[in-house]
C-alpha cells in the first residue's frame, strides 16, 4: 500500500467531493444560467456550493468568485488589482519566495512599467511586517504576500501586515495567496484584513481545476475573463458545476473535524521532527509553522536519490513545489541556505487523512535510505 506524503502538491479527492461531482454531471447537469427546471436546479446547487465554501472560508457568499485554480485567482487579483489601482500608483510589494503564479504575474507587470519590490524572507522563511513597512511608499498600489509558503510551511503574519499597510495608506490593496493555508491554519479574510485572497480546491480533497477568489465587499475588481457575465459579472464562462459542487462538498466534509484534524497534523509533524532529528545525524528542519508541511534536509545526500529510494518503498514525497518540475528551489536559496542543504532538501506534507503509522513508515524508510545509500 502506498504512502502519499505530497499533499502540498495535491490531495486525493474525498468520497464526498467525488459523489457531489458525479451528481452534478449526471443528475443536476443543467446550465445554471438556463431558466428551465434543470437550469434552476443547477443554479440552486451552485448557490449551495458557494455557501459551503464561503462558510469554510469565513466570508460572505457574494464575496466569493469561483476560478479554475489558485493560479488564475492570483493572476486575476494581481494583474487586475494593479490595473484598478493605477490611479494610486505603480509600485507593488511582494517577496522573493512567492508561488510562480504570483511571481510570473509580477514579471508581467514589470514589463508593463510597474515597479516591484521583492522582499527577502527571514531565516524562518517568513516575511516580516517591518520589512513591508520599510518598503511601503505613497504610490504603493498593491501588496501581495503568501500566507503559508508552499515549500517550507513558513507562516507570514499577513494580518499584522494588512493592518499596518492600511493604517499607513488606506488606498493600498492587500492580497494574499492562501492556497496552502486554507483549512490548515485558522484565518478568515475579515480577520486578516485583506482585500483579496486566493484559495484552491485540490489542496483540500476537492478535484483539480477549481479555486476561488475572495473579493472584499465594496471593491470593484475588473473581470479577468469577459463574456456572459457569470459570477455576478466578475468572471464570465459557464460555471464548472461538477467541480464547484465537489469543492463545496470537500469544505462541508472537512468542517466538523477541522480543529481535530489540524491538531493531528501538527502532532504528526512534531513526531516526525523528533524522530528524524534523533535518528539522522546532521538532519535539518527548514522553516516551518504550518501543521501540514515539513521541509527537511540531509546535507550530503541528493534529494532525487532519497526520493527514488522512498518511491521504491511506495512512499511519495517531493523536493520542492510541483510547479518547479524538479528545478532547484529558489525559496530555499532566498532563505540563504547553503547549496548542500538545498540539494538535500525534501518536502513532506500531510493531509487530514495522514496517519501516524504512515509518518513512522516514512521515518523508518528515510533512516534506512541514509544508512544504505552512498554519501555524496
Amino acid at each position: 500500500m502506498s504512502i502519499y506524503l505530497d499533499n502540498a502538491a495535491t490531495t486525493a479527492v474525498c468520497p464526498e467531493a467525488a459523489a457531489a461531482a458525479m451528481d452534478a454531471m449526471t443528475v443536476h447537469y443543467g446550465n445554471p444560467s438556463s431558466t428551465h427546471a434543470l437550469g434552476r436546479e443547477a443554479a440552486a446547487l451552485l448557490t449551495r456550493a458557494r455557501a459551503r465554501v464561503s462558510l469554510a472560508l469565513g466570508c460572505k457568499a457574494e464575496e466569493l468568485a469561483f476560478t479554475s485554480c489558485g493560479s488564475e485567482g492570483d493572476n486575476w487579483a494581481i494583474l487586475k488589482g494593479a490595473e484598478y489601482q493605477r490611479r494610486v500608483g505603480t509600485h507593488i510589494i511582494s517577496s522573493t519566495v512567492e508561488h510562480a503564479a504570483v511571481g510570473k504575474a509580477l514579471d508581467e507587470l514589470e514589463a508593463r512599467g510597474y515597479e516591484v519590490t521583492r522582499l527577502k524572507p527571514g531565516r524562518d522563511g517568513a516575511v516580516s511586517p517591518d520589512a513591508v513597512m520599510n518598503a511601503l511608499r505613497p504610490d504603493t498600489a498593491l501588496v501581495t504576500l503568501m500566507l503559508v509558503n508552499n515549500e517550507t510551511g513558513a507562516v507570514t503574519d499577513v494580518g499584522a501586515i494588512a493592518a499596518a499597510v492600511h493604517a499607513a495608506n488606506a488606498r493600498t490593496l492587500v492580497h494574499t495567496d492562501a492556497v496552502q493555508a486554507f483549512l490548515k491554519v485558522p484565518f478568515s479574510p475579515g480577520k486578516l484584513g485583506v482585500d483579496l485572497l486566493t484559495v484552491s480546491g485540490h489542496k483540500i480533497h476537492a478535484p483539480k481545476g477549481i479555486g476561488a477568489l475572495y473579493i472584499r465587499s465594496g471593491l470593484y475588481l475588473p473581470p479577468f475573463i469577459l463574456g456572459g457575465g457569470q459570477e455576478q459579472g466578475r468572471r464570465s464562462g459557464t460555471e464548472s458545476l461538477p467541480l464547484i459542487a465537489a469543492f463545496g462538498a470537500a469544505c462541508d466534509a472537512a468542517m466538523p473535524t477541522l480543529e481535530e484534524d489540524r491538531a493531528r497534523m501538527a502532532s504528526i509533524r512534531a513526531h516526525c521532527v523528533q524522530r528524524l532529528c534523533a535518528e539522522n545525524e546532521g538532519l535539518r528542519v527548514l522553516g516551518g509553522g504550518a501543521p501540514q508541511i515539513l521541509s527537511i534536509s540531509l546535507p550530503g545526500w541528493r534529494s532525487e536519490v532519497l526520493m527514488n529510494f522512498l518511491e521504491a518503498q511506495d512512499i511519495y514525497v517531493s523536493k520542492s513545489s510541483a510547479c518547479k518540475r524538479g528545478g532547484r528551489s529558489y525559496v530555499l536559496e532566498q532563505m540563504g541556505l547553503d547549496a548542500p542543504v538545498i540539494d538535500g532538501a525534501l518536502r513532506v506534507s500531510f493531509s487530514r487523512f495522514t496517519t501516524m503509522e504512515e509518518a513512522d513508515a516514512f521515518c523508518d524508510a528515510l533512516c534506512a535510505a541514509r544508512q544504505r545509500l552512498r554519501h555524496r
